[in-house]
């Protein structure tokens, strides 16, 4: 090491020397890991020799007593940790192990998320708290704070505050081109700011990312057992509202109108073909990534036992695929869609952009215009609805009208546990006659 001088070798195995590529004079030591070809260096802070030689001494006894015990000696901090674990997935992944696309996904976790968290935190020192305080730090700290690819957003005053330098230094150049100036007119920025509604299956799934790159830390002994997390902390159950039959009419109703309203050709197209989406949506209970994935070839027309028309879907997502039955409305709704689309072919997506190219959000901001224009943004619970709720208002209506729940589990792709945790609810209310029988006499009585 060429920046080595004042070097000293207080005990075989352990130096003490200063820098000779930093402008301050102090001291650093050296320490060699028994049995290993690795050393620790650690900086002593302070110039005067006496003490950095017993500061030195110190960290070599604690080294040696960390080796006796196989206690961990290195402590990165949780960023580089997690960056080391992503290149054992990548690794896998090549090996097919796992699938391509879950590197990505872990990144943009460990990236874009974690890293905002405990980024910059040495792994011995993340505990109980930080792990245990994260679902409440993730809720206050909303997705919409980070982009898609995992970088930060920029706040709201810095956002301004580049505005008005660039609004300045155009100011400057019109000024020396001689151009007329006109001053611009001020809008007050709006002060309702929301933060988007963050999930527990997010939270949930955060977590164990969170919780595999601490026992990878475990595994490389960067931290001991004991630091492994088993458990997630208990989280406040909140769901997103489905919508009730008359907000559904009514979402079918203003939609009409929406479509009517748009002022250019292209807002036409889009409109047309995220209505129909929410329909047929409504009317399957698919999630969200299987109608990415639906392709036209996923699209069969049969009949039932009577000879009624129905539609037959393939639909593939979250590692499993299935088949389902939908009336034939649905139909209906994705010929408009195959009329409309410049991408018809068997293996085209059937919910593209205006272009053909498949959509990547499912018309996101239409669907929050379209409920903003409906007034149904929020549900009871005061939690902005997204496209999610549309498979959570199928099952709700199918419940509704005494479908099987074992059938209705079949059809969506999910658990007859599932459906009772999340749909109990229903069944109160379907039953609300027998639940109430005898109340009405029993209070004109009294």
């Amino acid at each position: 090491m060429a920046f080595v001088t004042d070097k000293e070798e207080l005990k075989p195995g352990l130096i003490i020397f200063r820098r000779g590529d930093v402008e301050h004079r102090m001291w650093y030591c050296r320490m060699k890991i028994p049995n290993v070809d690795r050393y620790k260096t650690v900086s002593l802070k302070s110039t005067e020799f006496e003490i950095a030689r017993e500061r030195a001494l110190v960290h070599y006894a604690d080294l040696r007593l960390r080796m006796k015990y196989d206690i961990p000696v290195f402590t990165p901090p949780f960023r580089e940790v997690g960056r080391k674990y992503l290149l054992t997935q990548e690794a896998r992944a090549q090996r097919g192990e796992i699938s391509s696309a879950r590197p990505r996904k872990l990144r943009a976790i460990i990236e874009g998320v974690l890293d905002r968290n405990v980024g910059a935190t040495q792994v011995h020192l993340i505990g109980d708290e930080l792990w245990g305080g994260y679902p409440a730090w993730r809720r206050e700290n909303g997705a919409g704070r980070i982009k898609r690819n995992g970088v930060r957003r920029v706040s709201d005053e810095m956002a301004r505050a580049f505005a008005d330098m660039e609004a300045e230094r155009r100011t400057k150049v019109q000024h020396a081109l001689g151009i007329r100036v006109l001053k611009p007119i001020k809008v007050k920025p709006s002060e309702e700011r929301m933060i988007p509604y963050i999930s527990d299956s997010t939270i949930r799934f955060e977590m164990s990312i969170f919780r595999a790159v601490m026992t990878f830390a475990v595994k490389q002994k960067y931290v001991p057992a004991s630091q492994r997390f088993d458990e997630r902390p208990k989280l406040m159950t909140k769901r997103r509202d489905e919508f009730t039959v008359d907000e559904y009419h009514k979402l079918y109703a203003v939609g009409r109108e929406w479509i009517a309203e748009a002022a250019r050709p292209s807002c036409t197209w889009y409109r047309t073909v995220a209505y129909n989406m929410i329909l047929i949506a409504c009317d399957t209970g698919m999630r969200p990534v299987e109608m990415k994935n639906l392709r036209w070839r996923d699209v069969m027309l049969a009949k039932d036992r009577e000879g009624r028309d129905l539609v037959v879907l393939f639909v593939e997502g979250k590692g499993k695929s299935r088949q389902l039955v939908a009336p034939k409305s649905v139909g209906d709704c994705l010929e408009c869609i195959r009329i409309l689309s410049r991408a018809t072919e068997t293996n085209d997506n059937v919910f593209t952009n205006i272009t053909g190219k498949p959509a990547k959000t499912l018309y996101t901001s239409l669907v929050a215009n379209l409920l903003h224009e409906t007034n149904l943004r929020e549900g009871i619970q005061g939690i902005p609805r997204s496209t999610y709720c549309f498979r959570h208002t199928y099952a709700t209506l199918r419940l509704e009208a005494g479908v099987d729940v074992y059938l209705l589990a079949e059809q969506m792709g999910t658990s007859v546990r599932m459906i009772e945790n999340h749909y109990g609810h229903v069944d109160i209310i379907k039953s609300a006659d027998r639940v109430l029988r005898g109340m009405e006499a029993a209070l004109i009585e009294s």
